[in-house]
Parts: C-alpha cells; structure tokens; sequence
C-alpha cells in the first residue's frame, strides 16, 4: 500500500461521508458535501500524478482508482437525482456507460487486449464532476445560474459519455479485427 493506493483508497472512504451529508441536503450539509466531492474529485488526478511520478503505478492502484473513480460519481448522481436535482434518465445513461465501459475493458484485457483511457473520457470526468459540484453549490448559494450550469455540463457529460464509449467499443473492435488478421 502506497501513497496513490491510499489516496484512491480515501475517495472510497469520503463517499458514506458524501451521502450522509446529502441524506439531508440543508444549505449548509450542500457546501460540505460539495467541499468533499471536490477534495475526492482532487485525489483523483493527484493519485495518478504521484503513482506516475514516483514510479508507484501498482496493479492494486490500476484496479482501485478506476473503482474509486466509479464509486464516487455514481454514489454523487444517485444522491442529486434523490434530491431532484437531476433526472433519473440522465444519470442512468452516464451511470450505464461506466458499467458498459467497465464491462468492455474487462472483456478486453481477458483477450490480452488493453485499452488505454480515451481523452474524450478525462473531458467526461471533468464535466461530471462540474454537474455534481455546481449543483451542490447552487443547493447552497441558490444562484440560479450555478443550476444552469450545472445542468448545461450534465447534457455535457451526457454527450460525452455515449461518445467515448464509442471510441471504446470501436477500439476495441479495430483491435479484435487486427488481431483475427494477423493470424
């Protein structure tokens, strides 16, 4: 267990506090809540940054930083469609698209194939984890334009979700047929 594994480790551990803060999402509980998204959300690039930087990259940290990742984001949608921030479909499209993804990678790298995280798929966390912390901040601040953009980067994140997971599956298939061709 190093430094990066343990960060990882912690944005698991921050989610009950997240959903026990949004159990209730007073004015204030939002700000908190949003205060510990973020500082999760933070680990998450610091985490690779450090694995990659000390020399630490551990196939522990290749399995738990993604499932950290994953964890987090679906446990933030689930609790803003609970309040009624989002809608239900919205968040099982981006939710659906981890599992399909997630599937996907698992399938691939049981052939020997692996593939790599897509650009497109950093640009999708980025505004995921706008829409979680605008619209927890608009639950504080009740500025009608934090909601607005917090909705505009969830049509964001939707888009790019459907998206990468395109370039995911066509990867993946490009490889597959690669492979077939060199046999």
């Amino acid at each position: 267990m190093n430094i990066p594994n343990l960060l990882s480790l912690s944005r698991i551990l921050s989610v009950p506090i997240f959903i026990l803060l949004m159990l209730d999402p007073s004015p204030l509980r939002s700000l908190i809540a949003g205060i510990v998204f973020s500082l999760a959300s933070i680990t998450d690039w610091l985490d690779g940054y450090l694995a990659r930087k000390w020399g630490q990259v551990t196939k522990m940290g290749k399995l738990l930083d993604p499932i950290a990742d994953k964890i987090l984001v679906t446990s933030a949608l689930v609790m803003l469609v609970d309040i009624g921030s989002i809608d239900s479909w919205k968040a099982i499209l981006i939710i659906g698209r981890e599992f399909a993804v997630t599937g996907l990678r698992t399938i691939a790298l049981s052939d020997g194939i692996v593939i790599p995280a897509e650009t497109v798929g950093k640009y999708k966390t980025g505004a995921q984890i706008t829409v979680v912390i605008s619209l927890l901040l608009y639950r504080h601040m009740d500025q009608k334009w934090m909601f607005e953009l917090g909705q505009a980067a969830l049509w964001l994140a939707i888009v790019l979700a459907i998206f990468s997971a395109v370039q995911y599956f066509m990867s993946y298939w490009k490889r597959l047929n690669s492979d077939a061709n060199t046999k």
